[in-house]
């Protein structure tokens, strides 16, 4: 009896670690995960741009990650391979039910993921999909971006751990401050929030 527990515990075990590290189809496709809205919710943004152009109605930006890739986050400031982050963006509504004011979310406008590979990835390390068509199809695939795109330029540059955005993550920033895991290339101390500013320089 014990030994049959414990190869169902372990057989658990690994099936929990494989949905929350990529898989691709025979064609290198990467699949959306199933229950990614069971893993670590790392912050929401409302209305953010990279660029001037405002939408009339903000989106909500929902950033999901890994529950293994957190914990490791969390014990040593660094991502492992395997990392996959999923970015789900909403619509925003205003006036519905018993709401008068402010926004809440409403239906999915688009979902994308990044992936931290090196054996895939190459020396860029990181790779980007977007999963076109994912309201109609939940089980949608992605090939992914190309090496050198603009999301992988963009994250290089603005990340302020690895390729990520850390910066808009709250409760990751002091993980990176404690263990140093902040590039050369960001400061900690320019963020726009003195709250936050004030509580870096602690």
């Amino acid at each position: 009896m014990m030994i049959r527990r414990a190869i169902a515990l372990a057989l658990a075990g690994a099936w929990l670690l494989s949905a929350q590290t990529p898989e691709y189809t025979s064609d290198n496709r990467l699949k959306l995960p199933a229950k990614y809205r069971e893993w670590i919710f790392l912050s929401s943004g409302l209305g953010m741009t990279y660029g001037m152009a405002q939408r009339p109605d903000p989106a909500f930006d929902n950033v999901f990650v890994a529950p293994s890739a957190y914990r490791e986050f969390q014990a040593t400031g660094h991502w492992p391979e395997k990392t996959m982050f999923i970015l789900e963006v909403r619509s925003s509504a205003t006036h519905g039910s018993i709401n008068r004011a402010g926004h809440y979310q409403s239906d999915v406008l688009a979902v994308e993921a990044g992936v931290k590979d090196s054996v895939r990835c190459g020396a860029e390390k990181w790779k980007y999909f977007d999963f076109a068509g994912v309201r109609d199809n939940p089980a949608v695939t992605s090939a992914g971006f190309p090496n050198g795109s603009a999301c992988w330029m963009c994250h290089s540059k603005n990340g302020a751990v690895e390729n990520t955005f850390v910066q808009f993550y709250p409760t990751l920033l002091y993980v990176a401050r404690r263990f140093g895991t902040f590039k050369p290339s960001y400061d900690p101390k320019a963020q726009a929030n003195p709250h936050v500013v004030s509580q870096l320089a602690k």
